[in-house]
């Protein structure tokens, strides 16, 4: 058996040019683990923080990034129920101690891991974990339920547009942030009942139009920055915020006022902290999604471009020009 495995390898922090393709050791899975056949992965805002060095207490070493990916099980070590062959998705790795999907075999734990949904190919399932699981996360802490008015910022990106499904699932009623027709169009066809031109209308302005005033009962935020004030403003009354994306300044005074709480999610903490019931939580829900993919009640929205791993820089390049819509994902590397 090779001892060794094809990988693209960050050489430093930097731009997405960093990326080289290096024979590195093919891992070995130990208890509880699983080494699955990577097939395919995505890029997420974390992976390209991690290479920019925005993040860079986390990335692994050496630094393989890709927290996405699906493929089949080629080894199982003591304990885990998965057996060769089987189809699984996850997010588990490209982060600190957890080499991540850009390569060929990857290690994961065993309970991250979830069937790939029937009937989808390789890239459609690594679009779904990390997305999936961010924006469950994010509607569970909220408590969303049926007949709530819900905003999501940023609608066709690759948490929202999960979010806008899942809070559909849940029997909210939801709206969404755009910036073009051609994304109020997929906003729409993902479910959302009505669609904001960000640029184009003010907080107050499409807060009044929607709900008389009195704001949204929850708001998930997946922008960030300046977008963290505008939450506080477009949500009401003991409403709730969500966000992905806390590393900014804001002004905490319309909490006080208005009552608001706010629950900052991100999913890899499980993987960072390692909790095991929190992993095990995770597989489950993810699990749950995979199973909505699956009969079709919720869909991977993809961007058209697919790249090669050898193309990853490439693939970054795409998500950081804020062009992409949906998930940019990536295939695996050849046998």
């Amino acid at each position: 058996m090779n001892q060794t495995m094809r990988a693209m390898v960050a050489t430093g922090f930097g731009g997405p040019e960093v990326f080289e393709l290096k024979q590195i050791p093919r891992p070995v899975p130990g208890p509880g683990q699983v080494l699955i056949r990577v097939r395919a992965s995505s890029v997420n805002p974390i992976d390209t923080k991690i290479r920019r060095g925005a993040l860079a207490a986390l990335a692994p070493d050496p630094m393989v990034l890709g927290c996405d990916a699906a493929g089949e099980v080629v080894a199982s070590g003591p304990g885990s129920p998965w057996q060769p062959g089987d189809r699984v998705m996850a997010c588990g790795g490209g982060v600190i101690g957890y080499p991540g999907a850009l390569a060929e075999y990857q290690v994961i734990d065993a309970t991250l891991c979830a069937p790939c949904p029937a009937g989808l190919n390789w890239e459609t399932c690594a679009a779904l974990p990390l997305v999936g699981l961010t924006a469950d996360e994010g509607l569970t802490r909220a408590n969303v339920h049926a007949g709530q008015r819900v905003l999501v910022h940023a609608g066709t990106g690759g948490v929202g547009q999960m979010a806008i499904q899942l809070a559909k699932q849940r029997g909210a009623k939801v709206w969404a942030t755009v910036s073009t027709p051609e994304k109020a169009a997929i906003a729409r066809e993902l479910g959302a009942d009505g669609v904001i031109f960000y640029r184009e209308q003010a907080v107050a302005d499409y807060v009044r139009e929607i709900t008389g005033g009195a704001g949204f009962e929850v708001v998930f935020d997946t922008v960030g920055g300046d977008n963290v004030a505008k939450c506080f403003e477009a949500v009401g009354v003991s409403g709730t915020v969500v966000s992905i994306s806390t590393r900014t300044t804001a002004d905490l005074s319309p909490l006080h006022a208005k009552g608001i709480s706010l629950h900052v999610v991100f999913m890899i903490i499980p993987l960072l902290y390692n909790q095991p019931g929190p992993r095990a939580a995770q597989g489950r829900t993810l699990a749950r999604i995979s199973q909505l993919a699956a009969s079709g009640q919720i869909k991977a929205l993809l961007d058209p471009h697919v790249f090669p791993f050898e193309q990853a820089g490439a693939a970054h390049a795409l998500l950081e020009s804020g062009s992409a819509i949906g998930k940019v994902t990536l295939t695996g590397f050849p046998d």
